[in-house]
Protein backbone atom coordinates (compact mmCIF):
# COMPACT_ATOMS: atom_id res chain seq x y z
CA UNK A 1 0.00 0.00 0.00
CA UNK A 2 0.78 3.97 -0.30
CA UNK A 3 -0.25 6.91 0.56
CA UNK A 4 -1.22 9.63 -1.44
CA UNK A 5 -1.74 13.39 -0.06
CA UNK A 6 -4.54 15.17 -2.12
CA UNK A 7 -3.01 18.63 -3.07
CA UNK A 8 -4.16 21.49 -5.24
CA UNK A 9 -1.04 20.40 -7.44
CA UNK A 10 -1.92 17.10 -8.30
CA UNK A 11 -4.74 16.37 -10.92
CA UNK A 12 -6.72 13.66 -10.45
CA UNK A 13 -7.68 11.59 -12.64
CA UNK A 14 -11.34 9.64 -13.56
CA UNK A 15 -9.28 6.39 -13.22
CA UNK A 16 -7.92 6.89 -10.39
CA UNK A 17 -10.16 5.59 -7.47
CA UNK A 18 -10.68 2.18 -9.36
CA UNK A 19 -6.87 1.86 -10.53
CA UNK A 20 -6.29 1.84 -6.93
CA UNK A 21 -9.42 -0.70 -6.05
CA UNK A 22 -7.29 -3.14 -8.96
CA UNK A 23 -4.18 -3.06 -6.84
CA UNK A 24 -1.83 -0.69 -8.11
CA UNK A 25 0.98 -0.38 -5.63
CA UNK A 26 3.32 1.99 -7.53
CA UNK A 27 3.25 5.41 -9.17
CA UNK A 28 5.13 8.05 -10.25
CA UNK A 29 3.84 11.90 -11.21
CA UNK A 30 3.81 12.92 -14.79
CA UNK A 31 2.38 16.34 -16.16
CA UNK A 32 1.22 16.97 -12.13
CA UNK A 33 -0.94 13.47 -12.18
CA UNK A 34 -0.62 10.50 -10.77
CA UNK A 35 0.69 8.05 -13.58
CA UNK A 36 0.22 3.84 -11.88
CA UNK A 37 3.70 2.18 -13.07
CA UNK A 38 2.68 -1.74 -11.42
CA UNK A 39 -0.23 -3.26 -10.19
CA UNK A 40 1.97 -5.67 -7.54
CA UNK A 41 3.89 -7.84 -10.69
CA UNK A 42 5.88 -6.17 -13.26
CA UNK A 43 6.91 -9.44 -14.73
CA UNK A 44 3.01 -10.59 -15.43
CA UNK A 45 2.19 -7.23 -16.39
CA UNK A 46 5.28 -6.92 -19.14
CA UNK A 47 4.13 -10.34 -20.33
CA UNK A 48 0.67 -9.69 -20.73
CA UNK A 49 1.58 -6.53 -22.80
CA UNK A 50 3.58 -8.64 -24.93
CA UNK A 51 1.02 -11.46 -25.21
CA UNK A 52 -2.32 -10.59 -24.40
CA UNK A 53 -3.76 -7.11 -23.44
CA UNK A 54 -2.98 -4.85 -20.93
CA UNK A 55 -5.43 -1.74 -19.62
CA UNK A 56 -3.75 1.68 -18.86
CA UNK A 57 -4.78 4.90 -16.91
CA UNK A 58 -2.83 7.14 -18.94
CA UNK A 59 -4.76 10.65 -18.19
CA UNK A 60 -1.45 11.88 -17.30
CA UNK A 61 -1.00 11.88 -21.29
CA UNK A 62 -2.57 15.11 -21.06
CA UNK A 63 -4.49 17.16 -23.85
CA UNK A 64 -3.48 20.78 -24.84
CA UNK A 65 -6.77 21.92 -27.08
CA UNK A 66 -6.36 24.71 -29.30
CA UNK A 67 -9.60 25.96 -30.33
CA UNK A 68 -10.90 29.30 -32.75
CA UNK A 69 -9.79 30.62 -36.08
CA UNK A 70 -6.44 30.82 -35.53
CA UNK A 71 -5.99 26.86 -34.29
CA UNK A 72 -4.74 25.49 -36.65
CA UNK A 73 -2.26 28.20 -37.41
CA UNK A 74 -0.85 27.95 -33.95
CA UNK A 75 -0.39 24.09 -34.39
CA UNK A 76 1.55 24.89 -37.25
CA UNK A 77 4.14 27.46 -35.65
CA UNK A 78 4.36 24.95 -32.88
CA UNK A 79 4.72 21.85 -34.58
CA UNK A 80 7.87 21.36 -36.54
CA UNK A 81 6.07 19.13 -39.14
CA UNK A 82 3.87 19.89 -42.00
CA UNK A 83 0.37 20.07 -41.15
CA UNK A 84 -1.50 21.35 -43.93
CA UNK A 85 -2.07 18.30 -45.61
CA UNK A 86 -3.68 16.68 -41.38
CA UNK A 87 -7.09 15.83 -42.54
CA UNK A 88 -9.90 15.95 -39.55
CA UNK A 89 -9.58 12.87 -37.61
CA UNK A 90 -5.46 12.30 -38.31
CA UNK A 91 -2.98 12.62 -36.17
CA UNK A 92 0.75 13.16 -36.30
CA UNK A 93 3.75 12.59 -34.56
CA UNK A 94 5.24 16.04 -34.23
CA UNK A 95 8.61 17.81 -32.70
CA UNK A 96 7.63 21.08 -30.49
CA UNK A 97 10.73 22.74 -30.38
CA UNK A 98 12.22 26.29 -28.99
CA UNK A 99 14.32 28.54 -30.85
CA UNK A 100 17.61 26.72 -31.23
CA UNK A 101 16.03 23.64 -32.07
CA UNK A 102 15.90 21.76 -29.05
CA UNK A 103 12.49 19.26 -28.44
CA UNK A 104 10.49 20.46 -25.79
CA UNK A 105 7.94 18.10 -26.42
CA UNK A 106 6.63 15.02 -28.86
CA UNK A 107 3.03 15.04 -28.85
CA UNK A 108 0.22 13.41 -31.06
CA UNK A 109 -1.35 16.30 -32.71
CA UNK A 110 -5.14 15.37 -33.47
CA UNK A 111 -7.37 17.46 -35.80
CA UNK A 112 -10.52 17.16 -34.56
CA UNK A 113 -12.23 20.28 -37.12
CA UNK A 114 -10.48 23.11 -38.99
CA UNK A 115 -11.08 25.10 -36.08
CA UNK A 116 -9.95 22.48 -33.26
CA UNK A 117 -6.78 20.52 -32.62
CA UNK A 118 -5.81 18.43 -29.60
CA UNK A 119 -1.89 18.13 -28.69
CA UNK A 120 -1.75 14.53 -26.82
CA UNK A 121 1.43 15.45 -24.76
CA UNK A 122 4.34 13.96 -23.09
CA UNK A 123 5.83 15.58 -19.43
CA UNK A 124 6.14 19.03 -20.00
CA UNK A 125 3.47 22.68 -19.55
CA UNK A 126 2.96 22.33 -23.19
CA UNK A 127 -0.27 24.72 -22.02
CA UNK A 128 1.78 27.59 -20.55
CA UNK A 129 4.20 27.05 -23.55
CA UNK A 130 0.63 27.47 -26.14
CA UNK A 131 -1.22 29.77 -24.59
CA UNK A 132 2.32 32.25 -24.42
CA UNK A 133 3.25 32.09 -28.12
CA UNK A 134 -0.72 32.42 -29.03
CA UNK A 135 -0.46 35.59 -27.37
CA UNK A 136 2.60 37.07 -28.20
CA UNK A 137 1.07 36.55 -31.99
CA UNK A 138 -1.87 37.54 -31.41
CA UNK A 139 -3.58 35.03 -32.20
CA UNK A 140 -7.67 34.65 -32.00
CA UNK A 141 -7.56 30.77 -30.09
CA UNK A 142 -8.31 30.04 -26.90
CA UNK A 143 -5.93 27.71 -25.56
CA UNK A 144 -7.07 25.21 -22.75
CA UNK A 145 -7.17 21.53 -20.77
CA UNK A 146 -10.10 20.42 -21.87
CA UNK A 147 -12.17 17.28 -19.68
CA UNK A 148 -10.23 14.56 -21.47
CA UNK A 149 -8.59 11.78 -20.20
CA UNK A 150 -6.95 8.76 -21.95
CA UNK A 151 -7.50 5.14 -21.57
CA UNK A 152 -5.35 2.41 -22.92
CA UNK A 153 -5.80 -0.71 -24.75
CA UNK A 154 -2.52 -2.44 -25.22
CA UNK A 155 -1.15 -5.61 -26.48
CA UNK A 156 -1.29 -7.97 -29.56
CA UNK A 157 -5.39 -9.17 -28.83
CA UNK A 158 -6.29 -5.39 -27.90
CA UNK A 159 -7.81 -4.74 -31.12
CA UNK A 160 -10.46 -8.15 -30.21
CA UNK A 161 -11.45 -6.55 -27.25
CA UNK A 162 -11.87 -2.79 -28.53
CA UNK A 163 -13.74 -4.41 -31.76
CA UNK A 164 -15.84 -6.55 -29.02
CA UNK A 165 -17.11 -3.10 -27.24
CA UNK A 166 -17.33 -0.72 -30.65
CA UNK A 167 -17.50 -2.78 -33.44
CA UNK A 168 -15.76 -4.31 -36.11
CA UNK A 169 -15.20 -0.92 -37.63
CA UNK A 170 -12.30 0.12 -35.58
CA UNK A 171 -10.36 -2.74 -37.04
CA UNK A 172 -10.27 -0.07 -40.55
CA UNK A 173 -8.65 2.77 -38.19
CA UNK A 174 -4.93 3.47 -39.36
CA UNK A 175 -2.88 4.40 -37.29
CA UNK A 176 -2.70 7.63 -35.17
CA UNK A 177 -6.13 8.36 -37.36
CA UNK A 178 -9.02 8.46 -34.94
CA UNK A 179 -12.71 8.72 -34.64
CA UNK A 180 -15.40 10.18 -32.25
CA UNK A 181 -18.00 7.97 -30.87
CA UNK A 182 -19.57 7.32 -27.67
CA UNK A 183 -19.93 3.69 -25.12
CA UNK A 184 -23.30 3.31 -23.80
CA UNK A 185 -23.74 7.31 -23.85
CA UNK A 186 -19.80 7.98 -22.44
CA UNK A 187 -18.09 10.47 -25.17
CA UNK A 188 -14.81 9.66 -26.44
CA UNK A 189 -12.48 9.66 -28.95
CA UNK A 190 -11.05 6.56 -30.06
CA UNK A 191 -7.86 6.33 -31.73
CA UNK A 192 -5.08 3.56 -32.88
CA UNK A 193 -2.62 4.66 -31.18
CA UNK A 194 -0.57 4.05 -27.52
CA UNK A 195 2.98 3.56 -25.98
CA UNK A 196 3.98 0.81 -26.98
CA UNK A 197 4.54 -1.55 -30.20
CA UNK A 198 2.60 -4.41 -29.29
CA UNK A 199 -0.76 -2.77 -30.93
CA UNK A 200 -3.77 -1.39 -29.57
CA UNK A 201 -6.10 1.89 -28.81
CA UNK A 202 -6.06 4.73 -26.37
CA UNK A 203 -9.87 5.85 -25.65
CA UNK A 204 -10.25 9.10 -24.80
CA UNK A 205 -12.69 9.62 -22.18
CA UNK A 206 -14.63 13.24 -22.95
CA UNK A 207 -16.57 13.09 -19.17
CA UNK A 208 -14.25 12.74 -16.15
CA UNK A 209 -17.31 11.69 -14.27
CA UNK A 210 -17.52 8.28 -16.07
CA UNK A 211 -14.29 6.98 -15.53
CA UNK A 212 -15.07 3.70 -13.50
CA UNK A 213 -17.82 3.14 -15.67
CA UNK A 214 -15.72 3.27 -19.08
CA UNK A 215 -13.30 1.14 -17.21
CA UNK A 216 -15.83 -1.33 -16.63
CA UNK A 217 -17.12 -1.76 -19.87
CA UNK A 218 -13.43 -2.80 -20.57
CA UNK A 219 -12.49 -4.39 -18.27
CA UNK A 220 -15.51 -7.21 -18.84
CA UNK A 221 -15.59 -6.95 -22.46
CA UNK A 222 -11.82 -8.54 -22.27
CA UNK A 223 -11.74 -11.16 -20.06
CA UNK A 224 -12.20 -13.91 -23.06
CA UNK A 225 -8.22 -12.54 -23.58
CA UNK A 226 -7.05 -12.25 -19.84
CA UNK A 227 -7.22 -8.32 -19.98
CA UNK A 228 -5.08 -7.04 -16.50
CA UNK A 229 -4.41 -3.44 -15.33
CA UNK A 230 -0.77 -2.43 -16.29
CA UNK A 231 1.12 0.74 -17.28
CA UNK A 232 3.30 1.49 -19.90
CA UNK A 233 6.77 -0.58 -19.65
CA UNK A 234 9.93 0.30 -19.79
CA UNK A 235 11.59 -2.58 -20.44
CA UNK A 236 9.12 -3.29 -23.75
CA UNK A 237 9.57 0.68 -24.73
CA UNK A 238 13.17 0.33 -24.55
CA UNK A 239 13.22 -3.01 -26.50
CA UNK A 240 10.97 -1.23 -29.25
CA UNK A 241 12.83 1.66 -29.92
CA UNK A 242 10.32 4.46 -28.39
CA UNK A 243 11.75 7.90 -27.30
CA UNK A 244 10.94 9.40 -24.07
CA UNK A 245 11.43 13.02 -24.55
CA UNK A 246 12.69 14.62 -21.09
CA UNK A 247 14.20 10.87 -20.06
CA UNK A 248 16.74 10.64 -22.89
CA UNK A 249 16.57 14.25 -24.66
CA UNK A 250 18.25 17.05 -22.49
CA UNK A 251 18.58 20.73 -23.03
CA UNK A 252 20.26 20.74 -26.25
CA UNK A 253 18.94 17.70 -28.22
CA UNK A 254 17.16 18.36 -31.61
CA UNK A 255 14.95 16.21 -33.21
CA UNK A 256 17.60 14.90 -36.20
CA UNK A 257 19.90 13.72 -32.59
CA UNK A 258 17.06 10.96 -31.43
CA UNK A 259 15.38 8.95 -34.67
CA UNK A 260 12.63 12.04 -35.11
CA UNK A 261 14.52 13.16 -38.42
CA UNK A 262 11.44 11.97 -40.61
CA UNK A 263 9.24 13.47 -38.47
CA UNK A 264 10.70 16.21 -39.01
CA UNK A 265 9.89 18.80 -42.11
CA UNK A 266 11.92 21.55 -43.12
CA UNK A 267 9.56 22.69 -46.00
CA UNK A 268 7.33 24.95 -43.73
CA UNK A 269 5.91 28.35 -42.87
CA UNK A 270 8.56 30.14 -41.94
CA UNK A 271 7.03 31.36 -38.59
CA UNK A 272 7.23 28.18 -37.22
CA UNK A 273 9.53 27.98 -33.71
CA UNK A 274 12.34 26.43 -34.47
CA UNK A 275 12.80 26.18 -38.34
CA UNK A 276 15.74 28.14 -38.59
CA UNK A 277 17.69 26.19 -35.82
CA UNK A 278 16.73 23.42 -37.43
CA UNK A 279 17.72 24.01 -40.69
CA UNK A 280 20.81 24.94 -39.95
CA UNK A 281 21.53 21.55 -37.94
CA UNK A 282 20.00 19.32 -40.89
CA UNK A 283 22.66 21.26 -43.17
CA UNK A 284 25.57 20.73 -40.74
CA UNK A 285 24.49 17.44 -39.40
CA UNK A 286 23.38 16.49 -36.18
CA UNK A 287 26.74 16.21 -33.52
CA UNK A 288 25.40 13.34 -31.80
CA UNK A 289 23.06 10.21 -32.13
CA UNK A 290 20.65 7.63 -30.45
CA UNK A 291 22.15 4.34 -30.65
CA UNK A 292 21.35 1.13 -28.79
CA UNK A 293 23.18 -0.33 -25.93
CA UNK A 294 23.55 -3.89 -25.05
CA UNK A 295 25.64 -4.00 -21.42
CA UNK A 296 27.64 -6.88 -20.34
CA UNK A 297 26.49 -9.06 -17.53
CA UNK A 298 23.45 -10.86 -16.91
CA UNK A 299 21.97 -8.79 -13.46
CA UNK A 300 18.90 -6.68 -13.65
CA UNK A 301 20.90 -3.32 -13.03
CA UNK A 302 18.94 -0.30 -14.23
CA UNK A 303 19.33 3.35 -14.66
CA UNK A 304 18.87 5.01 -11.66
CA UNK A 305 18.00 9.15 -11.53
CA UNK A 306 20.68 10.40 -13.75
CA UNK A 307 22.64 9.68 -17.06
CA UNK A 308 26.09 7.81 -17.00
CA UNK A 309 28.71 8.65 -19.00
CA UNK A 310 29.78 6.86 -22.10
CA UNK A 311 33.86 6.17 -22.18
CA UNK A 312 36.00 5.50 -25.30
CA UNK A 313 39.77 5.42 -25.11
CA UNK A 314 39.19 6.78 -21.73
CA UNK A 315 37.68 10.20 -23.21
CA UNK A 316 33.90 10.78 -22.79
CA UNK A 317 31.49 10.39 -25.88
CA UNK A 318 28.20 10.15 -24.84
CA UNK A 319 25.78 9.39 -22.36
CA UNK A 320 23.75 6.41 -21.46
CA UNK A 321 20.03 7.88 -21.14
CA UNK A 322 18.19 4.85 -20.33
CA UNK A 323 18.49 1.07 -19.01
CA UNK A 324 17.13 -1.80 -18.05
CA UNK A 325 16.81 -5.68 -17.92
CA UNK A 326 15.12 -7.14 -20.98
CA UNK A 327 13.12 -9.89 -20.34
CA UNK A 328 13.65 -11.14 -24.47
CA UNK A 329 16.97 -10.51 -24.76
CA UNK A 330 18.05 -11.41 -21.25
CA UNK A 331 20.50 -8.58 -20.81
CA UNK A 332 20.80 -5.02 -20.02
CA UNK A 333 19.92 -2.63 -22.86
CA UNK A 334 19.52 0.99 -23.12
CA UNK A 335 20.26 3.93 -25.42
CA UNK A 336 23.25 5.92 -26.19
CA UNK A 337 23.53 9.87 -27.15
CA UNK A 338 26.41 9.70 -28.36
CA UNK A 339 28.98 11.23 -30.78
CA UNK A 340 28.17 10.67 -33.99
CA UNK A 341 32.39 9.63 -34.38
CA UNK A 342 31.35 6.53 -32.78
CA UNK A 343 28.48 3.95 -34.30
CA UNK A 344 27.18 0.92 -34.42
CA UNK A 345 29.45 -2.40 -33.99
CA UNK A 346 31.93 -0.55 -31.50
CA UNK A 347 32.31 -1.15 -27.80
CA UNK A 348 31.98 1.08 -25.13
CA UNK A 349 32.39 1.73 -21.34
CA UNK A 350 29.57 2.83 -19.12
CA UNK A 351 30.60 4.63 -15.62
CA UNK A 352 28.46 3.11 -12.83
CA UNK A 353 28.11 3.61 -9.81
CA UNK A 354 29.27 -0.27 -9.54
CA UNK A 355 32.18 0.61 -12.10
CA UNK A 356 32.72 0.33 -15.54
CA UNK A 357 31.47 -1.99 -17.86
CA UNK A 358 31.73 -2.99 -21.04
CA UNK A 359 28.62 -2.34 -23.72
CA UNK A 360 28.20 -2.81 -27.16
CA UNK A 361 26.21 -0.11 -29.70
CA UNK A 362 23.76 -1.77 -31.78
CA UNK A 363 20.94 -0.28 -33.84
CA UNK A 364 17.53 0.81 -32.48
CA UNK A 365 15.01 -0.45 -32.04
CA UNK A 366 16.42 -3.71 -30.62
CA UNK A 367 13.17 -5.77 -31.87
Amino acid sequence: MFTVFPNARLKPSPFYKVCVDEGMNSASIYNSMIMPSSFGDREAEYWRLIEGVSQWDVSVQRQVQLKGPDAGRLAQILAARDLSNCAIGQGKYVAICNSRGTILNDPIVMKLADDLYWMSIADSDMWLWSEAIAMERGLNVEVSHPDVSPMALQGPKAEEVVAHVLGDWVRDLRYFWFRQTEIDGIPVVVQRSGYSKQGGFEIYLCDGSKGRQLWNIFKEAGQPWGIGPGSPQTPERTESGLLSVGSDTDAWTSPFEVRMGKFTDLDIPSDTIGLKALTKIAEEGPKRHQLGLVLEGDTPAPLGFAWEALLKDGEKVGDMTNCIWSPRLKANIGYALISTDVDVGEEVFVARDTGTVAARLVPLPFL
